[in-house]
């Protein structure tokens, strides 16, 4: 009997082991081959490989500047990092993030001036703050209700409101929120002294613990509580969810909300903690990138606060980099694309790896 009590342990350490070790090579192993094979490219483009990521490694972390830059970086993506998983352990769809966070970010946009020279200015922020998301979030309630109630692809709808999304905020950036004092097409720039404060006398917004938190939120609520249980339940069987007598419709439209909340709530955290503005035709298109980094990590927070670190890394010292040796900016996105394709490669792999036997 003792020796059961030992061995049993054991053996699910081990077990344990074996899938943490496999789950991290699948996600490392992406990484490695997408940087050897780009530093291929840089080769063609008769640039050394080293040289530039030696530049990234500079630029992006080493440098206190842009080691802030990168860290500033992180506070839109982690937002989105953290939409997007709230969708897909759903089991939707939500690629209409863009549009959310672009209109997130001209309503905080708008209302930050007006609200900061009437109110001190913790209140004014919340209020932008909350606006934002609030508008994120009402922007994706058709989706949520054709996909919910009618079983229309997310997908299409999601992509087409997005597109609407980014027209209609230049559309309001030019003829309604317009800054009548300057030639540039933009909104009105909220004063520095009334954005969100700095951390540590750094150039680092405190938009990132914003960020910080909502993962880590989202993460315990997914993970730890029943509505949580629910939303993953739905995300692996919607049939079965059906049949447990969940409510399904209701946590589709509550999951998309969320998700689009977050969205607009990252926008909203860009302008107070970066921008100050909103330009015409302006648009980052952060939340289609985040997409690879999310399932990189396996739509956990914990493991997507280390992706989007890696990427901001990528960014903010590629740009440098780029300009420096003359690589086309667009180059961070040729490697993102080359990990998404390995990872899904190496996830084909590893499931017929493992479903070779019982086959």
């Amino acid at each position: 009997m003792t020796t059961g009590r030992v061995e049993a342990p054991t053996r699910r350490e081990a077990d344990l082991y074996a899938t943490s070790s496999r789950t991290i090579l699948l996600a490392l192993a992406p990484i490695l081959v997408a940087l050897t094979l780009a530093g291929a490219l840089l080769l063609a483009l008769g640039v050394d490989p080293l040289t530039y990521y030696g530049y990234v490694l500079q630029r992006g972390l080493l440098s206190p500047l842009g080691f802030e830059g990168t860290i500033t970086r992180m506070a839109p993506l982690l937002l989105l990092a953290a939409s997007l998983i709230v969708a897909f352990q759903a089991g939707i769809w939500n690629l209409g993030g863009d549009g959310q966070f672009l209109l997130g970010a001209l309503t905080a946009a708008a209302a930050g001036p007006p609200l900061a020279a009437h109110l001190p200015v913790s209140a004014a922020l919340l209020l932008c703050l909350i606006v934002g998301a609030g508008v994120g979030a009402v922007w994706a309630l058709l989706p949520a209700l054709l996909r919910a109630y009618q079983g229309v692809n997310e997908i299409i709808t999601t992509l087409m409101m997005s597109f609407l999304g980014v027209s209609f905020a230049n559309v309001l950036v030019k003829l309604v929120f317009r800054d009548t004092t300057t030639t540039v097409p933009q909104t009105r720039t909220l004063p520095v002294a009334d954005r969100l404060p700095r951390l540590f006398d750094t150039t680092v917004t405190s938009g990132v613990l914003i960020g910080l938190v909502a993962i880590v939120v989202v993460q315990l609520v997914i993970t730890r509580t029943a509505f949580g249980l629910r939303l993953r339940v739905v995300g692996a069987n919607a049939r079965a969810a059906v049949h447990a007598g969940l409510p399904v419709p209701r946590l589709v439209v509550a999951a998309f909300v969320i998700s689009a909340g977050l969205a607009g709530l990252a926008g909203a955290v860009e302008i107070l903690g970066v921008e100050g503005n909103v330009r015409a035709d302006w648009n980052p298109a952060f939340s289609l990138t985040v997409v690879p980094l999310v399932f990189l990590a396996r739509f956990n927070g914990f493991a997507a606060i280390f992706f989007v670190f890696l990427f901001s890394v990528l960014s903010i010292g590629g740009e440098s980099a780029a300009h420096r040796m003359g690589v086309p900016s667009f180059f961070n996105l040729v490697i993102v694309a080359l990990v998404l394709v390995l990872l899904a490669l190496a996830e084909y792999l590893g499931g017929r790896r493992l479903s070779g036997p019982v086959a």
